[in-house]
């Protein structure tokens, strides 16, 4: 989709979206659409109050199409991109391939927030071409925006700066794109994205953007001697594969830059291994590998934006099944740290396999942060719903330094404790900590303490549980699907990071 953006109303797509939000400057939009359509102020006052999501179609003395649309009272990024999604997806059928985003009715807030509402736009108006049926024999018209010929015409101000508009416009493109990868990744059954389907996509992506990509197989994982990650691999076919991705931009030499290091859970599905999980719904535990599509989809998306930050991205990725080898309750499992691990639950199987991936980490990297991501818990779930992910860390800087990037993309969480009173739900009679508490409280913390046994003194630690978030109930689908989270937090967070550890 080609995007352009012009000063200028000379240009005239047969569709163009106005956006309109409640506040100071509704009256004045709705006044100068009102002169462009030849109607009275009131008329449109009373037709359209732009409510979030609303929608009012008109037509101006050329009969181009408008289409009003409503953001609601200030509307944040995620806001805006899921009202232009929504929008160019119930639409898809009657808009054509060449449309326009107009914010020429509406004075656009300051920088900051111009560059905010066009990213959003664009990235919402991306995401909607995103058809989650690829493997039905017939998935439906494409959408007119992957046309060939399609462009996007963005009419803005002559007061307002264009090339960084443009830039906002670019990254929400290219977020977007890789956001639509990473939701055909989590969305397939586990029989089409095995381990193996994982690390080539990983390997291919740093082919094509510039960023080095190790996968390791089963026989140098045993070699290496990662205990935990084997452990939860015996029960299934398919081996286990180790990923290590490392990106450095091309123009700052890696000695001035801060490391971050990312580790996520690429549990590609999850039976709960002998402590089986009921029958329902459990086939949507194909999304428990939402925490690595999230570091994989923030690897391609700094390479893609040459972010100022030395990245550093694991994803150790099996699933946990059945099987007369796989490991039981009271099995005691080494790991790659040298701790040992009493096994209370096997469906507590994410964080075994993350304990390795961060003692890996820190061992070979020395990152200045390390961030977890793993869709872990369903105390997550019960305590916040599908609306913020839970956020656990050991350093309040850069707790509030995510918590913020969250807020501005849309992406939320919210911090929950980990005293040290925690850390006693988890000691072991046998080994050097268990791996669940066996009580029906206190999950997700329990969860996030015993990976901070395996962060061992790192100072600047954070995790983040989006079991709630990163599989939900979307306009988009018949049922449960994927959402992408944590890509647009971590790379916004990730933009200034070099300046802000």
């Amino acid at each position: 989709m080609k995007i352009t953006l012009t000063s200028t109303s000379q240009q005239t797509p047969e569709t163009v979206i106005i956006s309109i939000a409640q506040g100071e400057t509704y009256d004045l939009a709705l006044e100068a659409v009102a002169k462009e359509i030849t109607t009275s102020l009131a008329t449109l006052q009373n037709d359209f109050k732009a409510e979030h999501g609303e929608l009012l179609v008109v037509y101006n003395n050329t009969g181009q199409r408008l289409i009003l649309l409503g953001l609601g009272k200030y509307p944040g990024f995620g806001e805006i991109l899921k009202a232009y999604r929504s929008l160019t997806y119930k639409w898809r059928n009657k808009l054509g391939s060449t449309i326009g985003l107009s914010f020429l009715h509406q004075n656009l807030p300051a920088e900051e927030n111009a560059t905010k509402w066009i990213e959003a736009a664009v990235n919402g108006c991306w995401l909607s071409t995103y058809q989650i049926g690829r493997f039905k024999t017939k998935n439906g018209k494409e959408h007119p925006f992957k046309a060939p010929d399609a462009t996007l015409t963005i009419f803005i101000a002559e007061d307002q700066p264009t090339a960084t508009l443009r830039k906002a416009a670019a990254e929400g493109l290219a977020i977007a794109e890789t956001q639509g990868r990473i939701l055909d990744l989590v969305n397939a059954p586990a029989n089409k994205k095995t381990p193996q389907v994982i690390g080539e996509w990983a390997a291919r992506s740093g082919q094509t953007y510039g960023y080095k990509v190790q996968v390791l197989d089963k026989p140098a994982i045993e070699k290496l001697g990662l205990h935990a990650l084997l452990a939860v691999n015996r029960g299934s076919e398919d081996p286990a594969v180790f990923i290590i991705m490392e990106y450095v931009p091309d123009d700052i030499p890696v000695d001035q830059l801060k490391t971050v290091g990312m580790v996520g859970k690429g549990v590609t599905f999850d039976t709960g291994g002998v402590s089986i999980k009921p029958s329902t719904n459990m086939h949507f535990m194909k999304s428990d590998m939402g925490g690595a599509a999230a570091v994989l989809g923030t690897m391609e998306t700094a390479a893609k934006l040459q972010l100022p930050v030395h990245l550093i991205g694991i994803v150790p990725a099996t699933d946990n099944s059945v099987g007369s080898t796989a490991i039981k309750p009271s099995d005691v499992i080494d790991s790659y740290s040298g701790k040992t691990i009493e096994i209370i639950d096997t469906d507590a199987e994410g964080r075994l396999i993350l304990s390795d991936g961060i003692a890996y980490l820190k061992k070979h990297f020395s990152p200045d942060v390390i961030i977890d991501l793993a869709t872990l818990t369903g105390s997550a779930v019960r305590t916040f719903g599908y609306h913020a992910a839970a956020l656990f860390s050991n350093n309040d800087s850069l707790a509030q330094k995510l918590l913020e990037a969250g807020h501005q993309t849309g992406e939320r969480a919210w911090q929950l404790p980990i005293w040290e009173i925690y850390q006693d739900h988890l000691k072991s009679d046998v080994a050097d900590i268990k791996n669940y508490s066996g009580r029906p409280i206190s999950g997700a913390i329990d969860a996030a303490k015993f990976l901070q046994f395996f962060v061992d003194g790192h100072p600047c630690w954070a995790h983040f549980d989006i079991a709630g978030v990163a599989f939900a109930d979307q306009e988009f689908s018949g049922q449960k699907s994927a959402t992408a989270f944590g890509i647009r937090l971590l790379t916004t967070f990730l933009k200034t990071a070099n300046q802000v550890i």
